[in-house]
C-alpha cells in the first residue's frame, strides 16, 4: 500500500542512471512506485516473485534491490539470505508496519534500510538515494582528509570502501556496515548514542523502535571481535548508547 499523494555488486558510477530492481508482487503498488523513481532519473525494473529477480539479475547490472518481504514462492527474507551470501549489493526491504520481528530480522541477515508499509513514494526515493550514496562513498568521507585508518591490526580504506583484516585479506561489509565502523573509526573513545549513530550514518531520525543501529553493530562485532559475545572493540554503553575502544591512526 501507498499513502495517497504519494552483475552482483555492481557500483553505482558517477555518470550512471542507477539500475533500480524493485521485487513487489502486488502489480497496482509496483507500477506505481515504479513510474514515480523513472519520473525521478531512475532506472527501474520489476519482479513479481524470486524466479523474475533472480532472472533480471543474472541478464544486467543492478545496483539496489527493493525488497518486499511479503511474496509469493521464495520469501524476501529468505531472498535477502541468498542474496546477502553471493554479494554486498544495496537491499531496502519493504515491511508491513505492524511487523517489527520482521525489520529486525531482515537487519540482521543483512538488508541496508527498511522502509514500512503504508509509505510515501517520496520517501522511498530519499531513503534509495541515501542508500546509494553510501555505496558510491557519498557519505563515508574522512572528515579529516585521511582515507585510510588503522585499527587493531585492521585497515579501514574510505576510498576504496574496503575493510582489510590483520592478515590483508578484505572483510565483507555492506555499504551500511561500513558507514557506521567508518563513523566509529573517526570517533575513537567517545560515546555515541544510537541516535548519533544513525543521523552520522543515514541522516534520518529515529523511529520510535529504531533497532537498525544495534542490529549493524552485531553484524560489524562478528567480523571484527575475536569473541562477539563479549566484545572488546565495540562496547555498550548501558543507556548511553555505544563507544569504539582501539586507538586509531594513519595507516
Amino acid at each position: 500500500m501507498l499513502q495517497a499523494g504519494a552483475g552482483l555488486g555492481h557500483k553505482v558510477g558517477v555518470t550512471s542512471t542507477p539500475h533500480i530492481l524493485l521485487v513487489e508482487d502486488d502489480r497496482e503498488i509496483s507500477q506505481l512506485v515504479a513510474r514515480y523513481l523513472r519520473g525521478n532519473e531512475l532506472r527501474v525494473s520489476v519482479a513479481g516473485d524470486s524466479r523474475e529477480m533472480d532472472r533480471l539479475l543474472a541478464d544486467s547490472r543492478v545496483d539496489l534491490i527493493v525488497l518486499d518481504l511479503m511474496l509469493p514462492g521464495e520469501d524476501g527474507l529468505s531472498i535477502c539470505r541468498r542474496l546477502r551470501a553471493q554479494s554486498t549489493m544495496p537491499i531496502l526491504m519493504l515491511t508491513a508496519k505492524s511487523e517489527e520481528i520482521d525489520r529486525i530480522v531482515g537487519l540482521e541477515l543483512g538488508a541496508d534500510d527498511y522502509l514500512a508499509k503504508p509509505f510515501n513514494p517520496r520517501e522511498l526515493l530519499a531513503r534509495i538515494r541515501a542508500v546509494l550514496r553510501r555505496g558510491s562513498g557519498g557519505s563515508a568521507r574522512d572528515e579529516d582528509g585521511v582515507r585510510r585508518l588503522g585499527f587493531a591490526g585492521f585497515v579501514l580504506d574510505a576510498g576504496l570502501r574496503q575493510l582489510l583484516n590483520p592478515d590483508g585479506a578484505q572483510v565483507a561489509l555492506t555499504a551500511a556496515e561500513f558507514d557506521l565502523l567508518h563513523a566509529m573509526c573517526l570517533r575513537p573513545g567517545r560515546v555515541l548514542s544510537r541516535d548519533q549513530l544513525l543521523d552520522l550514518t543515514q541522516g534520518r531520525a529515529p523511529g520510535p523502535f529504531e533497532r537498525s543501529i544495534d542490529v549493524l553493530v552485531s553484524r560489524i562485532r562478528q567480523k571484527i571481535e575475536r569473541d562477539s559475545r563479549n566484545p572488546e572493540m565495540i562496547k555498550t554503553i548501558r543507556s548511553g548508547g555505544y563507544v569504539f575502544t582501539p586507538e586509531v591512526s594513519r595507516a
